[in-house]
């Protein structure tokens, strides 16, 4: 096993990766947690031993679960069981599940503690880690949520095992994401050596680079946006695509690796790389068997329309964007910019 220290003073915690994490549940639950509330999905089919009496919710499949009314139903639920602040929230699944069951924890007795035992690639590297809960509405993505940490997060690497094809994808979109957060140069070692890394310590490896920047900036006041990179665009074709009308399927991690693509292609525009640097991002994108251009029929207008919902911006267009300093948070952006970019990619007007 591997552990990973998040390390935010009181409410620091540890995540474990390894075959058969999940097993550790018992060990990592509140000690006078007397009763947990496991929230789940039945596609899911990973059973856990908490070792004190246990009620399973079932979420809808897929983003449709990340709604305000789920939230309810499970609270409701939770006070239907006598579920007491003592006790404690255990979210089985991929990241839908942790921001669901996470918010639910957040918000029900106004917060009881939650476990997430992470059973994806998306959870594990990145959405089980962190704090982040939330729900979507219409209008966009995670647009209403809590920062509330887990007391302790499970990456159990033997659950992968079964995972489709298509949710390999979306995990290997947050990899992508994080090579370039563990380097500044296609010819600096780190980001490159992340590739290459058994999974175990790949999972490990993506845990330990977004621990060091949630300790550095738990509420997304400043650094923690860099963990966003390609996710404005990322988060834009998702929203167009389970909103009214949607138009093609795509993973969070497909997403976000045409979201690298693009923002490394706005980036170069506005002149904070050069060719080099964009063709690196294409290789990375690759290397990790993911796509890189947008789907068709996507309208610029559309896309802009949600990226300027997005929450890391301040009533105007904000990205995450490469450069001198390496991936920061940029503001102000003008939109002909983004259109123009969208453009070059193929994205009508």
């Amino acid at each position: 096993m591997i552990a990973v220290e998040v390390g935010i003073g009181e409410r620091a915690y540890t995540v474990t990766v390894g075959a058969g994490a999940r097993h550790l549940l018992p060990e990592v639950l509140p000690a006078d947690a007397a009763r947990v509330a496991v929230v789940t999905q039945a596609g899911i089919g990973v059973e856990v031993d908490a070792g004190v009496p246990a009620t399973t919710y079932l979420l809808p499949e897929g983003e449709e679960a990340k709604s305000l009314a789920t939230v309810e139903r499970l609270c409701r639920g939770f006070a239907a069981d006598g579920l007491a602040r003592s006790d404690a929230v255990v979210a089985v699944g991929g990241g839908v599940v942790s921001d669901v069951g996470g918010f639910a924890a957040a918000v029900f007795h106004r917060g009881i503690r939650y476990v997430t035992v992470a059973t994806t690639l998306l959870a594990q590297v990145d959405a089980a880690i962190g704090g982040k809960t939330g729900v979507n509405l219409p209008e966009g993505k995670n647009l209403v949520g809590a920062f509330w940490q887990p007391s302790a997060v499970l990456c159990d690497t033997d659950t992968l095992r079964t995972l489709p094809a298509r949710e390999w994808a979306s995990g290997r979109g947050e990899m992508a994401k994080y090579a370039f957060l563990a380097e500044h140069g296609p010819d600096d070692t780190p980001g490159a050596a992340l590739i290459g890394l058994p999974l175990e310590e790949q999972v490990a490896a993506c845990a330990a680079i977004k621990a060091a920047v949630v300790a550095a900036d738990e509420r997304e006041s400043g650094r923690r946006a860099v963990l966003n990179y390609g996710h404005t665009l990322a988060h834009a074709l998702e929203a167009a695509a389970f909103g009214p009308g949607g138009r093609w399927d795509l993973r969070h991690g497909e997403a976000v690796a045409i979201g690298l693509v693009f923002a490394a292609q706005l980036a170069r525009r506005l002149g904070r790389i050069d060719d080099e640097r964009v063709a690196w991002h294409r290789t990375v994108v690759a290397s990790f068997d993911l796509p890189a251009e947008l789907p068709a029929g996507a309208s610029a207008a559309e896309l802009v329309a949600f990226m300027a919902r997005d929450k890391k911006a301040r009533h105007d267009l904000t990205f995450v964007l490469d450069g001198p300093r390496g991936v920061e948070a940029v503001h102000g952006i003008e939109p002909a910019a983004v259109v123009a970019t969208l453009a070059s990619m193929g994205c009508a007007p």
